[in-house]
């Protein structure tokens, strides 16, 4: 069955409105016929409209709500990925993936080793793009919501933007200790929020981790191998996922 995501105010009584690039997809692309049932969400209350199609226009697909189901699929948690900016396409699969696993929102942070360099204009084109991405993945895998993908910041500006986070974390070579970082993960809570730094290729600079280390981001250990950034973060959100569920 297909999901799609609207803004609340198209959900209207026993009527919802789709707009927007949703029409020619699902009326060129995938073909959909009236009588079809789809599932909608507005991506703020969690809950899943059940509806049928009851009319094609030019622009809008008009659909009749069935039922709703209110179960939510989102962690219990909000997870924020602080993800050091990789090079080339990897980032597009760091943040399908992250969405995938229950991620809440995704922070670009450009930090001294990043290959890739974005001037404001490049940064808004790729954020724009990723952001596609998130919501493409969202809808693939039924989540309550659309991940947000903030614009680039610096490592000071990620650590401050993670200070009212609950648990903060940051996977560090020098960090050798699986046990405390098993107690650390095994000690957070549902409702809690929960910021991840992971370095981009090559990793942080050690002024970066005391950056970090300064700001009560906790260091924690991936384990005894190098772990490539684009299956760092994934690694901790799995644990993550594992646990809080």
């Amino acid at each position: 069955m297909y999901q799609f995501f609207v803004e609340p105010s198209q959900i209207q009584g026993n009527k919802i409105i789709i707009t927007g690039s949703d029409v020619n997809h699902m009326k060129n692309v995938l073909r959909m016929k009236t009588g079809e049932e789809i599932a909608v969400k507005n991506g703020v209350d969690g809950k899943e409209y059940r509806c049928g199609i009851e009319e094609f226009t030019q622009d809008q697909v008009v659909c009749s709500l069935r039922f709703i189901r209110e179960e939510g699929v989102e962690l219990p948690s909000e997870i924020y990925l602080f993800q050091g900016i990789p090079k080339a396409d990897k980032m597009e699969w760091i943040v399908q993936k992250a969405v995938e696993l229950g991620v809440y929102e995704i922070i670009p942070v450009a930090v001294k080793r990043c290959v890739v360099k974005l001037d404001e204009k490049k940064a808004q084109a790729k954020v724009n793009r990723w952001q596609g991405i998130a919501e493409a993945a969202a809808k693939q895998c039924k989540r309550g919501k659309i991940p947000v993908v903030r614009p680039p910041m610096s490592m000071k500006e990620a650590a401050a933007y993670a200070a009212k986070k609950d648990i903060k974390l940051i996977p560090y070579e020098l960090a050798k200790d699986m046990a405390r970082t098993r107690e650390k993960i095994e000690a957070i809570r549902p409702g809690q929020s929960v910021a991840v730094f992971i370095g981009p290729e090559g990793g942080f600079e050690e002024s970066e981790v005391e950056t970090a280390l300064g700001a009560g981001i906790e260091p924690i250990t991936l384990g005894k191998r190098i772990l490539r950034t684009e299956t760092a973060g994934l690694t901790v959100l799995s644990w993550l996922m594992y646990h809080l569920e």
